[in-house]
């Protein structure tokens, strides 16, 4: 499997990450299946949230996080084998967003917990807190580098002047922005196609300017979320009626080389 730099480290990644948010409901052997044919395929990247698993019946927070380490056990030695990510700074109930020191420390600890590891390989800010203090999340991060809890850092839906934002304070350089990116919700390369031309929706920043432009001038790797989801929340485009062409053209290149779907980099979902 191609890999990529995690940012700027030194650090090669695969370029497909198996995504761990649909896993609150499933067997045991279910979550293992997934992780085997993950490792066979090539990918040693698990990406989680503290979110994932708030909505399952009788689940909460963190509960997709527990769900895995309950059903791999992995030892220490294929835990050092893997890359373990997860995100912190959403909060369920209230729904808000919280990028304080106390949170932040304390997801984290929930998070080393619920996985049953010593440390997070990547951690990374969920979605954009409205009113951050930049130097609450340079305290968070100092904190979780300097006790060894994560080793690397980066956010998520975060536009380029929110990370010029952040970096006022976080020295730590931000290795990853994980953003929504498919076939059928591609505006952040549309735009910069459709730049300054009259009538052209795409034409619209939205990304508070040049996202992946920005992340290239800056080395930060950007992270596709829910790659066959239609839009925001409407499932995904596989047989989806509205999207003849691009169906027929998947279903020819399966005929031509088959895809195993079951690793998409992320869930049909929110993030």
């Amino acid at each position: 499997m191609k890999t990529v730099p995690l940012g700027t480290t030194n650090i090669k990644v695969p370029n497909i990450i198996a995504g761990m948010m649909r896993i609150a409901g499933s067997t045991d052997d279910q979550i293992r299946a997934l992780y085997t044919a993950a490792r066979e395929a090539g990918t040693n990247f698990f990406d989680h949230a503290d979110l994932y698993g708030f909505n399952h019946p009788g689940g909460g927070p963190h509960l997709c996080e527990r769900r895995f380490a309950e059903a791999l056990k992995l030892s220490g030695a294929e835990r050092e084998e893997i890359v373990l990510q997860t995100k912190t700074s959403i909060v369920d109930k209230p729904w808000h967003y919280d990028q304080s020191y106390e949170h932040i420390v304390g997801s984290v600890e929930r998070s080393l917990k619920a996985l049953a590891t010593d440390y997070i390989d990547v951690l990374l800010l969920h979605r954009p807190d409205a009113l951050v203090e930049p130097e609450e999340v340079a305290r968070a991060f100092d904190h979780l580098e300097s006790t060894g809890k994560v080793r690397a850092f980066g956010v998520s839906n975060h536009t380029p002047r929110q990370i010029d934002l952040l970096k006022t304070a976080v020295t730590q350089p931000i290795v990853a922005n994980q953003i929504q990116l498919s076939v059928t919700h591609s505006t952040i390369i549309a735009q910069g196609l459709s730049s300054n031309m009259t009538g052209f929706d795409d034409s619209i920043t939205r990304d508070g300017g040049g996202i992946v432009d920005y992340a290239r001038i800056h080395r930060i790797t950007l992270q596709a979320w829910s790659p066959f989801q239609k839009a925001f929340q409407d499932g995904v485009f596989f047989d989806a009626p509205e999207y003849p062409k691009l169906n027929a053209e998947l279903k020819r290149m399966r005929r031509l080389r088959p895809i195993d779907f079951r690793l998409a980099p992320r869930g049909a979902g929110q993030s």
